[in-house]
């Protein structure tokens, strides 16, 4: 029977069957040494083949990917962690202050979804604990943003905003990330009624959240509309990706680097005739952007 998977915690995977009914279900021996420098082989949106009796349950078979996100795993060197599979697309919620979400982790984000060619809305979060300062520069990054294609909306989740973030999600699996403390559970709560997730508290002292949700989850709002939960993500490293090709995975740079002196060569830093630097120069490119950008391509530690 075919299912996929809404819910794993490393070792116990949650599938919802074709009949409907939820299996807990064991991984397959076999399956284990598949994806070798992945740190889960079975992620949450995977379609999967799974064996089960009255009672016991294992996943036999994970089905081929439309598509996954994943970033470099905190725990292991030279690993990656696979967030989700087969979705339709990413949205990120991210806040100015409590927490401040940072334009070098929306970036990383942002590139690492373009990598796999999944759209991706940009939620910019507490509107109503903002200084009218604030939403000018809200509304600035908004603009930023929607030239290059991302959905971007300046918005409060404690009121009826979330019509509009229901409109965005309707008929869609969509997963939904960004840190702990930036009001994803509760916009959650209001999204899938009776899921009850907790709401994390931002501290007094760090100014950042506390972790809330432990492991991915994927809930169903109708019969074509899902939302995938994701932990409050502190940082966002990208995984297999060299310096030539991350100007590739923004979008405003893409059609232009062919026209830099050295072509698909140039990085875009100090060699002569760049066309991408005298764009942003020129204020056709965001210098966040281009600042973000030069921060990928030389390694810096600049994720959070």
């Amino acid at each position: 029977m075919e299912g996929r998977v809404m819910k794993s915690t490393g070792s116990w995977y949650e599938v919802m069957g074709q009949d409907g009914k939820k299996y807990n279900c064991r991984l397959q021996g076999k399956l284990r040494l598949d994806a070798a420098k992945e740190t889960n082989p079975v992620a949450v949106g995977d379609r999967v083949e799974l064996l089960a009796d009255k009672d016991d349950a294992s996943i036999t078979e994970v089905k081929s990917r439309d598509n996954h996100i994943l970033r470099q795993s905190v725990k292991k060197t030279g690993h990656s962690q696979v967030l989700a599979a087969n979705v339709d697309q990413v949205l990120l919620i991210a806040t100015l202050k409590q927490p401040r979400t940072s334009l070098g982790f929306i970036d990383r984000f942002l590139v690492s979804a373009e990598s796999f060619r999944i759209p991706q809305v940009l939620l910019i979060n507490k509107k109503d604990l903002m200084s009218p300062q604030d939403i000018r520069a809200a509304e600035d990054l908004q603009k930023i943003y929607q030239s290059i294609d991302v959905k971007t909306e300046v918005i409060s989740a404690m009121n009826d905003d979330v019509k509009l973030v229901q409109a965005l999600v309707k008929d869609k699996t969509t997963l939904v990330a960004g840190h702990s403390g930036v009001g994803k559970s509760t916009l959650l709560n209001k999204l899938v009624p009776g899921i009850h997730q907790t709401v994390s508290e931002v501290s007094d002292f760090t100014n950042k959240g506390t972790h809330t949700t432990t492991f991915a989850e994927m809930f169903p709002i109708d019969k074509k509309t899902f939302v995938i939960d994701t932990p409050g993500i502190k940082e966002w490293g990208l995984v297999e990706m060299g310096q030539q090709e991350i100007s590739d995975y923004f979008p405003e740079m893409r059609e232009l680097r062919m026209d830099c002196k050295f072509g698909s060569r140039c990085l875009h830093l100090t060699e002569p005739a760049c066309r991408i630097r005298r764009e942003v120069e020129e204020g056709h490119i965001a210098l966040s952007r281009y600042d973000s950008y030069v921060s990928m391509v030389m390694g810096d530690d600049n994720r959070k």
